[in-house]
């Protein structure tokens, strides 16, 4: 039987809501939760040291089964001795299904957490020139790569192969991922089949970790789909809960996944961990900004991944707890302090707001570098004041305070 008692514990329980603080073990170290999982799309957070994100608090790394599968091979990820030895990062390692592809090459579309409700539904949904690189059958899904145009295949058992060999601590089952502009009745058909391949998944994984018994132990997620439907989430996580391999073990955690309404976000995060049991995490896939994590943690998530810092640090915005501010605008050309006074990374211990306002203008590679790792760090450090204000019964005043500031400064 799986054996999942060690993998999770609960520290401290929110005295009003589902939040909770934790611990999750990996063979390459502990995870303290809640916990922003900086996301290292190709076995690399964008324009940053992986020795810097170990500096900056980074707890674990996730990346992209996709992408690695494309490039370099997993083949080559597991020849190196695993993600974490490829790309010299020690700690704890995520790489999720590319299920998020059957999303972004099929339709188009990039994030969807902020997407509104639309009147317009259809199952044919594309973004505007864009074209259709991913097909969904029942088996699995047939794509075009987006490097050379070249014909893949992922299925669950594919998707499984690929995890293991890239050598992740926690890895998750492939799933479909809907928007949602999909029509209920397919959004129903979705769940049904995310169900299926979450089954052929926890087969796959049980065979390969028997036949790779040398190997560390991966831990399994399944991803709970749905999207905005209370009756499609409720259901969809009940059935990744009833799945069993062929020893009568289950997955190992869960992630919540699909796309959200921002403003219904922590009711279908609330929906969705009622239905889940309280022994093992919950991993809420693709959030990051302020207002998101302290809704997903108090709605019961316990790690959660987003591009969106190094994204958007790339493009000159940095977080500060005034609210998220441009670097570029004409008022930090002669400001000579700190990007945050009360900041403790590198950026802002040895740089000043005119010297990142002077290398975005002049087009430097040290602009994303030294932006990234400041918007990184502000993520880590929110979150892990979440984490120690849950602990110390002192969560709504930490709120209170971040937001408010956060806010007021926008």
């Amino acid at each position: 039987m799986t054996d999942t008692g060690d993998l999770f514990s609960v520290r401290t329980r929110m005295e009003s809501g589902l939040g909770r603080t934790g611990r999750i073990r990996t063979p390459h170290g502990d995870i303290r939760t809640p916990a922003f999982i900086a996301v290292g799309t190709k076995a690399t957070v964008k324009a940053v040291l992986p020795e810097a994100m170990t500096e900056l608090g980074a707890q674990a790394v996730l990346a992209n089964a996709y992408h690695l599968y494309l490039q370099p091979g997993s083949d080559i990820v597991e020849e190196a001795g695993g993600l974490g030895a490829f790309m010299n990062w020690p700690g704890p390692t995520f790489t999720d299904s590319g299920g998020f592809q059957v999303l972004s090459l099929g339709a188009g579309f990039k994030k969807v957490l902020t997407m509104e409700s639309v009147a317009m539904q259809a199952d044919d949904v594309i973004a505007a020139g864009k074209e259709r690189l991913a097909h969904v059958d029942d088996d699995g899904v047939t794509f075009k790569s987006h490097l050379d145009g070249s014909r893949h295949r992922f299925t669950p058992e594919i998707s499984m192969g690929i995890q293991h060999r890239l050598g992740a601590d926690i890895i998750f089952a492939f799933d479909e991922l809907t928007t949602l502009m999909n029509t209920r009745g397919y959004q129903e058909g979705s769940v049904e089949r995310t169900r299926r391949w979450a089954q052929r998944c926890l087969d796959e994984h049980h065979r390969l970790t028997a036949e790779r018994s040398g190997s560390p132990r991966q831990a399994l997620f399944g991803v709970v789909q749905g999207a905005q439907y209370e009756d499609l989430r409720r259901q969809a996580a009940k059935g990744l809960v009833a799945l069993e391999d062929a020893d009568g073990g289950g997955f190992d955690g869960y992630g919540i996944g699909g796309a959200l309404e921002k403003r219904n976000l922590g009711t279908i995060v609330g929906w969705v961990s009622q239905e889940l049991p309280e022994d093992k995490p919950r991993h809420l896939l693709g959030i990051s900004e302020p207002e998101d994590l302290f809704v997903a943690v108090e709605n019961g998530a316990d790690t959660f991944d987003c591009v969106q810092p190094s994204r958007v640090a790339r493009n000159a915005a940095l977080y500060a707890p005034d609210g998220r501010f441009n670097i570029t605008t004409a008022r930090n050309r002669r400001d000579f302090g700190p990007v945050d006074a009360d900041c403790d990374c590198y950026t802002c211990a040895h740089y000043s707001r005119a010297y990142l306002h002077h290398l975005f203008k002049a087009k430097e590679h040290l602009a994303a570098t030294l932006a990234t790792i400041h918007n990184e760090r502000f993520t880590v450090r929110m979150v892990d004041g979440i984490r120690t204000a849950i602990d110390r019964g002192e969560y709504a005043e930490y709120k209170q305070e971040v937001l408010g500031r956060f806010a007021g400064g926008k």
